[in-house]
């Protein structure tokens, strides 16, 4: 469970970075950093109800104790 939150909080890091590197670079008008910024909100999203769905079903729990 740990090592999914951790390649998900990565993944949202590189889109984050990926948005800046086209923010910077692109100078056409292009629209792959709004594409980069959509992604690293669809998995943050993606995250958040990941880690509300396993606190529901009890997965994290153990730990808390």
């Amino acid at each position: 469970m740990r090592y999914m939150v951790i390649a998900a909080l990565i993944l949202i890091v590189a889109s984050l970075a990926s948005a800046l590197f086209f923010v910077v670079t692109d100078r056409s008008g292009s629209k792959r950093a709004v594409k980069a910024l959509a992604v690293r909100v669809g998995l943050s999203l993606a995250l958040f109800l990941f880690l509300m769905a396993g606190y529901y079903f009890g997965l994290f729990r153990d730990r808390l104790s």
